[in-house]
C-alpha cells in the first residue's frame, strides 16, 4: 500500500518514504483519521554541519555542459517536486522526500576548501558550475551565506563561473556578480518553470515567485551579468503550454539565451511525483503521466546518456521544435556565455599560503 499523503504545509513531497538503502522500511497506514481531520503538519527545517575535505566536485557525464561544481548545500528547502537531485538523500540514510528539502547539509570551511584547492600547484582553471545539483540560493543562504562566501573567494582569484537558482535571492550578489560579468567572468541562468503563481506554489513551494524570478534576470542583465532563462523541466501536459510564454518574458527580462530539459523521474522521484500529481492536480494525473512515458519509450524515465535530457518520441519531437523556435523568435539565440580563464590569479596575499604548498 503506498504510504497516505501527510498534510504539510510549505513542503513539496507529500511523505518520507524511507530511503533505499535502509534494511528497514516503514509504512503509513489508515487509521481512519482524513487530511480533513488533522492540523497542517509544520515541518521545521533543520541544518547540520558537514565537514567535507573537498568542494570541487567532478564528473565526466558527455550530456552535463561542465566536468566541475560546487554545491554548497545537499538537500533543498525550495522542495521541488520533480528535483532530480532528491535520490542523494538516501545516500545518507534519510529519505528523498521530506527529509531532502527539510533536512539541510551545508559546508561551514566552503571558502576555506575553494581557496586551498584554487592554491594547489597542479590547479587548472576551468570554469566552475555552481548549483548543479541544488539550489545554491535556497532559504538557508540568507543567514549562512554560504554562497556568499564562495563567491568572494571567486572574486579574489578571478575564478571564472557559472550559476543557477530559483531565487531572487542572487540578486544580493550583484556587487559581485556584475563586475565579474562584465569581465567575463561569471554568467547566471534563472530557471522559470511557470507563470503561473499557483502551479509555481504547489510545484516549487519554497522557491521565488515567478515574477521575482523574472526580476531577477532584470536586475542581473542591468548589472552587466550575462543571463539566460532555463524553462527545466518540461511536463508535459502539466507547463509544456507555457514555454513560449516563459522565453518570451524572460527575453523582455533580458535574457540571452535559453535551455531546457524534460522531466526525469529517476529512482524516487517517479513515485514522489506521482503522489503529489494525484494529490496537487487529480484531474490531470493519468494524462501528464501518459505523456512522459512517451518521451522516455514508453517508461517512466530510462537514464540512457543520449536522451535522459530531452527525451524521445513524437512529444519529445514536438517541444524540441516549439523551443528551437521560440528561441529564434525571442532572440534567445547567443550561445552559452564564454568564460575567460585567462584572467586566473592567485592574489597576493594568498601567495604564502601558496608557499606551504612548495
Amino acid at each position: 500500500m503506498s504510504p497516505r499523503p501527510l498534510p504539510t504545509k510549505g513542503r513539496g513531497a507529500r511523505t518520507n518514504a524511507t530511503g533505499r538503502y535502509e534494511a528497514t522500511t516503514h509504512e503509513a497506514f489508515d487509521d481512519g483519521w482524513t487530511p480533513e481531520d488533522e492540523a497542517p503538519t509544520q515541518i521545521r527545517t533543520t541544518l547540520t554541519p558537514e565537514h567535507a575535505r573537498t568542494i570541487i566536485a567532478k564528473n565526466t557525464s558527455p550530456d552535463i555542459g561542465f566536468d566541475r561544481s560546487i554545491n554548497p548545500y545537499k538537500g533543498c528547502e525550495h522542495g521541488c517536486i520533480y528535483c532530480y537531485a532528491r535520490p542523494s538523500h538516501a545516500w545518507m540514510g534519510l529519505s528523498p522526500g521530506l527529509d531532502f528539502e527539510s533536512r539541510i547539509f551545508f559546508k561551514p570551511e566552503a571558502a576555506g576548501l575553494l581557496e586551498r584547492e584554487l592554491l594547489a600547484p597542479r590547479y587548472v582553471c576551468k570554469r566552475i558550475h555552481i548549483g548543479g545539483n541544488t539550489d545554491p540560493y535556497q532559504p538557508v543562504e540568507r543567514d549562512l551565506k554560504s554562497t556568499r562566501s564562495i563567491l568572494q573567494v571567486c572574486r579574489r582569484f578571478n575564478q571564472p563561473f557559472s550559476i543557477i537558482t530559483k531565487s531572487n535571492l542572487i540578486t544580493r550578489d550583484v556587487d559581485i556578480l556584475g563586475p565579474m560579468g562584465r569581465d567575463r567572468l561569471a554568467s547566471a541562468f534563472v530557471s522559470i518553470t511557470t507563470l503561473d503563481r499557483g502551479l509555481a506554489r504547489a510545484m516549487e513551494p519554497r522557491a521565488s515567485t515567478p515574477a521575482k524570478r523574472l526580476e531577477a534576470i532584470s536586475r542581473l542583465a542591468e548589472a552587466g551579468v550575462p543571463v539566460g532563462v532555463g524553462f527545466a523541466p518540461v511536463i508535459p501536459g502539466l507547463n509544456d503550454h507555457e514555454l513560449e510564454a516563459v522565453l518570451e518574458a524572460a527575453a523582455k527580462a533580458g535574457a540571452t539565451t535559453a535551455m531546457y530539459v524534460t522531466l526525469r523521474l529517476p529512482l524516487e522521484i517517479k513515485d514522489l511525483f506521482r503522489e503529489w500529481l494525484a494529490d496537487a492536480r487529480p484531474e490531470r494525473a493519468a494524462r501528464v503521466m501518459s505523456l512522459i512515458r512517451q518521451t522516455r519509450g514508453g517508461k517512466d524515465y530510462d537514464a540512457d546518456w543520449s536522451q535522459r535530457m530531452k527525451g524521445t518520441g513524437p512529444v519529445a519531437d514536438l517541444i524540441a521544435a516549439r523551443f528551437k523556435a521560440a528561441v529564434k523568435r525571442y532572440g534567445l539565440e547567443s550561445p552559452r556565455h564564454d568564460l575567460d580563464v585567462t584572467k586566473f590569479r592567485v592574489p597576493a596575499d594568498a601567495r604564502p599560503q601558496l608557499e606551504l604548498f612548495a
